[in-house]
């Protein structure tokens, strides 16, 4: 039996999920946004350079800006994204200090992650995105040059519902949506995933 809180470790990691539907009109404050970055800062970073940096984004205006440089689903093949009323409410774009020597490749997911269970032990859902325009969400912002764009997180409170579901024999591992919208993603089971043990 798992310890009391290491099962809430892996609760809290099944449920931080990739969102892609939000309630749009609930707002996400700029404190919470901070809140989440404070945790994100703590992080570990390669050689400690802790190079990241966050542009904050939240209501209507900035994230309308944002929206059209970002792309949702590449499996979802027939849709183009959250409709208005859908769309995240906040923005968290991850930047790169170019100031500073190269970021580890890691810094961007640690940091990302962690946000991201932060978020959701706060009810909230989220969405790293990577398919992104980063040169269009540099200039929507308004982003100094000395900052590489890594990535975005969508922040907000969810409106769909996401299962997780083992691999199937076939071994596909392509998320999809049934006819009640409920967003199904296969994970690999345990076994498939450790290749080796030794002792």
């Amino acid at each position: 039996m798992l310890p009391s809180l290491i099962a809430m470790m892996r609760e809290l990691a099944a449920r931080t999920r990739s969102t892609r539907r939000f309630m749009q009109s609930d707002g996400i404050d700029l404190r919470t946004l901070r809140d989440l970055v404070d945790i994100g800062r703590i992080t570990a970073s390669g050689a400690n350079l802790q190079p990241l940096r966050y542009a904050l984004v939240s209501g209507g205006e900035g994230c309308a800006r944002v929206f059209p440089h970002l792309k949702w689903a590449g499996y979802l093949t027939d849709w183009d994204g959250p409709e208005e009323g859908e769309r995240p409410p906040a923005y968290m774009i991850v930047l790169s200090d170019g100031g500073l020597k190269p970021h580890s490749s890691y810094d961007p997911g640690i940091a990302a992650q962690t946000i991201a269970l932060a978020a959701a032990e706060m009810g909230l859902a989220s969405c790293m995105l990577g398919a992104i325009d980063r040169d269009g969400i540099r200039s929507a912002l308004g982003i100094p040059d000395r900052y590489e764009v890594l990535l975005v997180i969508a922040v907000g409170r969810p409106a769909e519902s996401i299962v997780l579901e083992t691999v199937g024999a076939d071994g596909n591992i392509r998320y999809w949506r049934d006819r009640s919208g409920v967003h199904h993603v296969p994970k690999r089971s345990l076994q498939d995933v450790v290749v080796l043990e030794v002792t």
